[in-house]
């Protein structure tokens, strides 16, 4: 922190990190401000001088601590702080860069009032990167409903069983009864990581193919120490309507490559290895999973699969044939 801050601007940098950390202590609170423990009281000292109410405490679990129903000043950005929000925010929704006030873009419309709200000297280079900045859009991304995205995560804080409505890309819909553990970001795209009681496992729904959510009586437990990024990896590859399974004609660890986690569970095989999942289309999973893969490769399970292979396979046996002579 810069040394030639005014205890003004000291004494709400101190506010700040007393609202985000309860219970820094003095020390820690020094090292935060770069000043001495001694000073660090003297800005606490200023806080409750201005009617903050600042509760300390002594022992183990002791520090500093804003007391209850503190009325805290307006939120504060440095200009790095403005930029990178702006920039985070362009980054997961280019729509967002519009300064169209007309814009039905929920995202664009609250930056939008962020950044108004800023002071000129911290705000103007927030409003120039917003106005100037070009983002492509991620044909990947999904967006779901704000909503429908707030009760999943209120579900999964109150560890409530939902029943959801799911509609597939396929445009079939069907209902469950879901233990809701995480809401997992993954490369642009929302999913609901939980255990489905109507298939009786680990299941990872889109959010933004939710219909709708209704809360049930039932609480739930989540598994101990679960890591929800790791699981929704693991079970990407799981539970579509086509089984697949491939084995390849090369060691695991050469192969696990250039397979990532949708296309199935790759497991050692012989001298080789083999990839068991499921898919919701078998010519992509043939087109642009499996054409990737430069090992020699089998399908010995799925006869979908196994049928968008062969006709790949025709395709390009067809492309490379030899012209008939009276061709040029």
């Amino acid at each position: 922190m810069p040394n030639d801050l005014s205890p003004t601007a000291r004494a709400l940098r101190a506010l700040e990190i007393l609202q985000t950390r309860p219970g820094t202590t003095a020390g820690e609170l020094a090292e935060r401000l770069g000043v001495t423990e001694r000073a660090a009281r003297r800005y606490v000292g200023i806080l409750r001088e201005a009617g903050i109410p600042v509760e300390s405490a002594r022992g183990p679990h002791g520090g500093y601590r804003l007391g209850r129903g503190t009325r805290l000043p307006p939120v504060h950005f440095t200009q790095s702080e403005a930029i990178g929000l702006v920039m985070a925010v362009l980054s997961g929704q280019p729509t967002a860069a519009s300064t169209d006030a007309d814009t039905d873009d929920l995202i664009g419309t609250a930056l939008g009032k962020v950044v108004k709200a800023l002071p000129e000297s911290v705000g103007h280079q927030a409003a120039m990167l917003r106005e100037y900045a070009s983002a492509a859009a991620d044909p990947y991304a999904a967006h779901p409903d704000p909503a429908i995205t707030s009760e999943l995560v209120d579900a999964v804080a109150a560890r409530r069983r939902v029943s959801v409505t799911y509609g597939s890309e396929a445009g079939n819909e069907w209902e469950a009864e879901v233990d809701p553990w995480s809401i997992v970001i993954r490369y642009g795209r929302w999913y609901l990581l939980c255990h489905s009681h109507r298939a009786d496992a680990i299941r990872t729904y889109r959010v933004d193919r939710v219909r709708a959510v209704r809360p049930t009586e039932h609480g739930f437990e989540p598994p101990e120490g679960l890591d929800a990024v790791a699981v929704l990896e693991e079970n990407l590859g799981l539970g579509w309507e086509f089984s697949t399974r491939v084995a390849f004609d090369a060691p695991l660890t050469e192969v696990a490559r250039w397979v990532h986690p949708p296309m199935g569970r790759l497991e050692p095989l012989r001298d080789g290895c083999v990839l068991v999942g499921s898919t919701r289309n078998p010519d992509m999973y043939a087109q642009e999973w499996l054409t990737r893969v430069p090992f020699p490769f089998r399908v010995e399970g799925g006869e979908e699969l196994r049928a968008a292979v062969a006709a790949l396979a025709a395709r390009f046996s067809a492309a490379t044939a030899t012209a008939p002579a009276d061709q040029p």
